[in-house]
């Protein structure tokens, strides 16, 4: 009789002989890549845009930076700042800093205004209306790396405490001392990299204890727990240094955020796999004695679930390539592939080292079958005991959910649903800077300056004109506009005097979402202004740029990106599910479910970090980062039960098969469950709000996946549905009988 290809791909990695070699080879892997390749976070951190290219304010920058740049580089913001009003030492503690930095330049330092020989008075002039607060400037390279702006600054604090002999920059708001934060794109560069490299170590530490702690709370066995561990550990040892290549080659973009989430995927998902199998292996060794045969049979029963659960994650996660948005895309490479490498490690290394600890592993509760149990009583004088029935709860699931269907779908269905009604008012934001921690320097900085100067003030909105040879002046009329404080004197380009540039101070802060509601009313505003100016193809005549700008093209651009990448991954999933399940019902059903429960679980999202966190709005890419994780990981947790089920009904009644799927799943995938919403509400912990946020409508969206779509609706939903829950597909035995 020939053997099924999983059960001959099981005697392969998990054999006597066999398995020695799936060790060995994974032990050269880890060793020989990471000698040859650096380690993906020792990559420096790309600093590619986001908005695409031709987005009008990207297009925008490069025109003003062509025309009307003074080539000074990238600002760094002192923001000087004493409640009441600065004094006049103040000033001079500025002069003198400015005099010191004119003599002995920063490294990489480009520019330095000449504020040191301008009189107390001049400089007085530049503070704001009351007096608290003055922003002075210090230019440096373009092209410097983040860890020698850091040492500059550094520098530069180390000199104005020895000004002031004491530390202005750990002098908390609102105090009576003289206040110093930095702020501007080098401050925030600085905090962003400082942010995530802290963030890294701790989220390792504390996503290991994690899975280690609920591991050994959940199976109670020590050794148990670290297995799946040591295999996340063997292809975390392929997946760093692979990705360090690929950064250092150029094929992809190293993004710390990335590598971050990453890790929490990898220990999260990669578990999950482990599980899996080491249920299905236990399972299986309480009937069979040989450990080998058993772990042939394992493999055999569940390795076409886990080959096709992180294929579903793999394709469905590296949909985010089609994204244009910078931080989408960059995505997409690392978590397709540490979830690729994940699963080839939980169908190789993981049979071979179960197999080399045996039962062992499952101490103090090792499976064993009747025979054995009978002739360890024996062995020890004493009378054999039936095992106690397993599985209570879920076998009372298991009738609830075949007896009382219609009952379990529409409870389901309305809490979800009632979740999910939620979500119309969830409140976005498109501003990087508040994804900061509020204590966070570039963040006080850039607060110190929003209320002491007008919010316009802080990123006016540019307006680039090409007259084409007319006669043109639109300041009067953009000034007319109802949103607009003030305008400013146009400007003529440096190299093409037809170019102009008008700076546009806004009545609301530039960083709200009233504000980027005006960008396109300005487009119609300044494209009917050059239409009666006679500008011929005045559409493609003037840009808009700035950070408003900016925000509005990230908004539109992530718009985008969910039309296309939301429906394109739906298709995927259903045509994989379809494939494997031959059942255009169940495929339907199944995608529905984890469509509902990313609603859901958005909803309460929402409701818990609006009122629970206090957030007023959360960062517009959360939306499709939970949608892609979410539907991904949620087909997992599906596959797997509905595999049971469909091996199940070839020899039990419909509602049987269901029942029996209930029970013989709902451990593991309990278990699974937890761990991966654990690991993903250890973002919860970091002082990155992005972070935070995608943690807890992610952490959210698995527990109800877990406790609530994959134990109750799905198999209600395939009770309810009959002999048509295989439509197309052959019906079970029972049922053709």
């Amino acid at each position: 009789m020939k053997k099924h290809p999983l059960e001959a791909w099981g005697e392969l990695v998990g054999g006597k002989k066999s398995r020695w070699i799936a060790l060995i080879t994974w032990v050269l892997l880890v060793t020989v890549l990471s000698f040859m390749w650096p380690q993906v976070n020792s990559i420096e951190n790309d600093s590619a845009e986001n908005v695409p290219a031709d987005a009008m304010s990207q297009q925008a920058a490069k025109l003003i930076d062509q025309e009307f740049s003074d080539d000074s580089g990238n600002p760094l913001l002192v923001v000087w700042h004493r409640d009441g009003k600065l004094s006049e030492e103040d000033y001079s503690t500025i002069q003198n800093v400015y005099k010191k930095l004119a003599d002995n330049p920063l490294e990489q330092q480009t520019v330095l205004p000449p504020l040191g020989k301008l009189p107390p008075q001049a400089l007085a002039a530049s503070a704001s209306e009351n007096g608290t607060t003055i922003v002075t400037p210090i230019f440096f390279n373009k092209d410097a790396i983040t860890d020698d702006l850091e040492k500059s600054t550094d520098e530069f604090k180390k000199l104005v405490k020895e000004e002031l002999g004491k530390d202005p920059f750990a002098a908390k708001l609102g105090s009576d001392e003289l206040q110093l934060r930095l702020s501007g794109p080098v401050g925030i560069q600085i905090d962003a990299v400082s942010l995530f490299s802290s963030a890294d170590i701790k989220l390792m530490i504390a996503t290991v204890l994690l899975v280690l702690v609920l591991l050994i709370l959940l199976y109670r066995s020590p050794l148990l727990a670290i297995i799946p561990l040591i295999i996340v550990g063997f292809a975390y040892g392929i997946i760093s240094p692979s990705l360090g290549f690929f950064a250092e080659q150029g094929w992809i973009s190293k993004d710390a955020q990335a590598v971050s989430i990453m890790t929490v995927l990898l220990f999260g998902a990669g578990t999950d796999y482990c599980l899996f199998l080491i249920s299905k292996y236990r399972e299986i060794l309480l009937d069979e004695e040989d450990k080998y045969k058993a772990m042939k049979l394992a493999i055999r029963d569940s390795g076409g679930a886990i080959a096709m659960s992180a294929l579903t994650v793999v394709i469905g996660l590296g949909t985010l390539g089609l994204a244009h948005y910078g931080s989408f895309q960059r995505f997409a490479v690392p978590f397709s592939f540490a979830i690729l490498v994940m699963g080839v490690a939980s169908l190789t290394l993981l049979p071979a080292l179960l197999v080399l600890f045996g039962r062992v592993a499952f101490y103090p509760f090792v499976p064993r079958t009747v025979d054995m149990e009978k002739a360890r009583a024996k062995r020890k004088n004493k009378p054999y005991k039936e095992p106690k029935q397993q599985h209570k709860f879920s076998r009372k699931v298991g009738r609830l959910v075949t007896h009382r269907p219609w009952l379990v779908i529409t409870a389901t269905v309305i809490l979800l649903g009632g979740l999910a009604a939620f979500v119309p008012r969830v409140q976005f934001t498109f501003d990087i800077l508040s994804s900061f921690p509020e204590e966070m320097e570039s963040r006080e900085g850039f607060k110190l300056i929003s209320d002491n100067f007008s919010p316009g003030e802080l990123a006016p909105v540019k307006v680039i004109v090409d007259t084409k040879g007319k006669d043109v002046n639109l300041q009067k009329n953009l000034a007319k506009l109802d949103y607009i404080d003030d305008v400013s004197e146009v400007r003529q380009g440096s190299n093409n005097k037809d170019i102009q540039l008008y700076e546009l101070t806004l009545s609301d802060n530039p960083y709200s979402a009233e504000s980027l509601e005006h960008i396109p009313d300005l487009k119609k505003e300044v494209n009917l202004l050059l239409k009666e100016a006679d500008i011929e193809n005045a559409t493609n005549s003037f840009w808009i740029g700035g950070e408003t700008a900016t925000q509005y093209d990230t908004k539109t651009t992530i718009a985008r990106d969910e039309s296309v990448i939301m429906p394109t991954m739906i298709a995927i999933i259903a045509l994989l599910l379809l494939v494997y399940l031959r059942s255009i019902t169940a495929t339907v059903y199944l995608l529905g479910t984890v469509v509902l429960s990313f609603l859901g679980a958005l909803g309460a999202g929402w409701l818990v970090l609006h009122y629970g966190f206090g957030a007023e709005a959360i960062q517009g890419s959360i939306p499709l980062y939970s949608f892609v994780f979410l539907v991904a990981l949620g087909e997992d947790y599906n596959i797997f039960m509905v595999s049971e089920i469909w091996k199940k009904r070839r020899t039990h009644s419909h509602k049987d098969a269901v029942a029996d799927g209930v029970v013989h799943t709902s451990s593991v995938i309990t278990s699974a469950g937890l761990i991966l919403a654990g690991t993903f509400a250890v973002l919860a912990t970091l002082p990155i709000q992005v972070l935070v946020q995608f943690g807890v409508v992610t952490a959210i969206g698995i527990l109800l996946d877990t406790f609530i779509v994959r134990p109750l609706l799905v198999p209600a939903l395939t009770t309810v549905s009959g002999r048509f829950a295989f439509w197309p597909g052959k019906l079970s035995k029972k049922e053709n009988s």
